[in-house]
Formats: structure tokens, C-alpha cells, sequence
């Protein structure tokens, strides 16, 4: 693939999946398809002004990853509310079948446990959020501005082991960065959605503190892309990236509270020129 200048970070992302490509190990995994992996692995990008890394060689549905993102702040575990917006990124991971094979009888179909969102606003007592945002306005140069979704205790209750686990946040001279940690990276269907999350996140708590945003760093495990995702990946391997769009932030936002009553109206995406969609189906 010809290099393109005009986005050497989705450049970078595909020069991963390459490497993914060529040099993975062969893994199994818990879906049985079995994967390409790498382990430790790194994307950086400029979330400045209102830059936002949504790729372009493949076509990512943006509405799902805010009304996601809407769903987590208010820690919400029902993705009931998420199929009835038309997002059903969660339906085969809360399906009777599967929450039956975890022995989650007891669960009504959608109800995903004590992952993301619910650890987010309550992690034993802790509103991590809410404690990052009151760090970032009142303490900037603290080093402990983390928020964790992975408490091994709560595991057995929880449809998945939760993949992106860490986001730490610092302050800097341009503005608030975040390095986000995933223990397992779905390269090709999940990890495109992870990144404009974790960057509107970034966005949303540097709006609330009256600050600019800076750098995501993603850095991830086992990095893998499934046997089932092969030719699909090859296919967006060959395609030219553009550059990346824009996303406004239209609601004003001070507090924790302004961000818990966000809608998907309060975003604006500008200049997304994209490839057709790629088909990833989720390995469930």
C-alpha cells in the first residue's frame, strides 16, 4: 500500500494489522475461531482541537460508539436501552444462550453485569470518573488519575472480562492526554470503536475542565485479528486512508451531571470521507 501522508496515523494502524498479519502467532481463544497475535503493542494520535481518529478506510458507525460511550458515564449494565437506539453491539454477548453458558441464569437477556460503566461510577464505593474530572480541575499534576474497569472479584458476574481496563489521564503544557491500557485487543471490529471512546471521553472531561485535549496513546496485550477477519483485513490493507474527520461537542459541559444527560444530538461529525463498510462480524 502506497503510503499516504495526509494520515500516517491510521497509516500506523495499518502497518499493525500487517504486522499482525505476517508475524502473529496463532492463538486459540475462548470463541474457538482462533486468532493472529501479537503482545504489547502501541497507537499513538493527535486529539488536539477537534480532531477525532474515526478511520476511513473502512466505514465505523459512529452513533453506536457515543451512545456507548452515553451508556458507560451513566453506568449503566441493561444494553436493552442500547437495541432499542439500534445499537446491538451487545445483543450477542447478552443473549439467553450466552449469558446461560456463563451460568448467569439469573440475568434477563441484555443485563451485562458489573462491567465499563457500572466499575466506572462505583468501583467498591468509588466514582472514578467523577473523582478523575474533580483530579483534573483541582489537582492537574496528580499522577493518580486512573479509572479501572477490571476487578477480578466481579468477573464471575460479568458477561466478558473486561478488554479495555485502564485509562490513565495526564495534564500537560498542551493540554489533557490519556494513555488507555486493553488486555485484549480485537484489531479489526473492536478496537476502532475503543479508540474514538476513549478519545471522546478524553474530549468530554478536558470540556469540563475548561482545558484543551492533547494525545491518545493506546496500548494493548494480546493484539489479535481472528481467522474469520483475515480476508476482510487484507481487503482494507489496500485502501488509501483519508484524513480524519472532525467531532463539535455542542452541549455546554462543567460537571459530572452534564456529562450524565449527553445525547447523541450534542455531537456533530465534519468532513468523514470514507471506503465502504467492512463486514468484521464479532466472534461471540
Amino acid at each position: 500500500m502506497t503510503q499516504n501522508v495526509l494520515n500516517k496515523e491510521e497509516k500506523a494502524y495499518l502497518d499493525l494489522m500487517k504486522e499482525i498479519l505476517d508475524n502473529g502467532e496463532y492463538k486459540k481463544d475462548r470463541t474457538g475461531i482462533g486468532t493472529k497475535s501479537l503482545f504489547g503493542t502501541q497507537l499513538k494520535f493527535d486529539i488536539s482541537g477537534d480532531k477525532i481518529p474515526l478511520l476511513t478506510t473502512k466505514k465505523v458507525f459512529i452513533r453506536g460508539i457515543i451512545e456507548e460511550l452515553i451508556f458507560f458515564i451513566n453506568g449503566k449494565t441493561q444494553t436493552k436501552e442500547l437495541s432499542d437506539k439500534g445499537v446491538r453491539i451487545w445483543e450477542g454477548n447478552t443473549s439467553r444462550e450466552f449469558l446461560d453458558n456463563r451460568g448467569l441464569y439469573h440475568y434477563e437477556v441484555g443485563e451485562m453485569g458489573p462491567m465499563y460503566g457500572s466499575l466506572w461510577r462505583d468501583f467498591n464505593g468509588v466514582d472514578q470518573l467523577a473523582d478523575v474530572l474533580d483530579q483534573i480541575k483541582t489537582n492537574p499534576d496528580s499522577r493518580r488519575m486512573l479509572i479501572t474497569a477490571y476487578d477480578p472479584s466481579k468477573i464471575k458476574d460479568s458477561v466478558l472480562a473486561p478488554c479495555h481496563i485502564l485509562y490513565q489521564f495526564y495534564v500537560g503544557r498542551n493540554g489533557l492526554s490519556c494513555q488507555y491500557t486493553q488486555r485484549s485487543v480485537d484489531f479489526c471490529a473492536g478496537l476502532p470503536f475503543n479508540i474514538v471512546s476513549a478519545t471522546i471521553l478524553t474530549r468530554l472531561l478536558a470540556k469540563a475542565s475548561g482545558i484543551k485535549t492533547d494525545k491518545l496513546i493506546m496500548s494493548g496485550g494480546d493484539t489479535h485479528i481472528y481467522s474469520s477477519h483475515i480476508e476482510n483485513a487484507n481487503e482494507q490493507l489496500n485502501r488509501i486512508p483519508f484524513e480524519f474527520p472532525t467531532l463539535d461537542i455542542v452541549k455546554n459541559i462543567s460537571n459530572i451531571s452534564d456529562m450524565e444527560t449527553l445525547q447523541y444530538s450534542d455531537f456533530k461529525l465534519n468532513n468523514y470521507n470514507h471506503h465502504p463498510s467492512i463486514k468484521y462480524e464479532m466472534a461471540i
